[in-house]
């Protein structure tokens, strides 16, 4: 099940590994994406840390991490073709992939149709 933050990240938990990105809504309200600074492997973030910054030709746009955990993998792909975010941005265009997370953390997300009613 996909939860989702009020500043638009999303994150989902595959194969005991948490997947986050970007929100759709957050990705056409950005515009065209120019570069994606990755956060580091290895690296402990709490909730709402800075996860990493997206670029865009609108912004520049810091993303925060929904919830506490590792990152164990990147999406390298970003980095030769930002524009997947914009093309996929809840499936191909994720950012990362974080272990050991916090799953009280989860909890206090929205559901897609929470999400839904805030954007409205």
């Amino acid at each position: 099940m996909k939860r989702f933050t009020e500043e638009h990240e999303w994150i989902e938990i595959r194969d005991d590994k948490a997947v986050i990105g970007i929100s759709s809504h957050a990705a056409r309200e950005l515009g065209d994406m120019t570069f994606v600074e990755l956060p580091e492997i290895g690296v402990d973030f709490a909730q709402g840390d800075i996860l990493c910054v997206v670029e865009s030709v609108k912004a520049a746009s810091d993303i925060y991490s929904p919830v506490s955990g590792k990152v164990c993998e990147v999406n390298a792909a970003l980095e030769e073709q930002p524009e997947l975010i914009n093309i996929s941005p809840e499936h191909e265009g994720w950012i990362c992939k974080m272990e050991s997370i916090r799953k009280d953390d989860i909890v206090g997300l929205m559901t897609e149709e929470e999400y839904t009613e805030f954007l409205n």
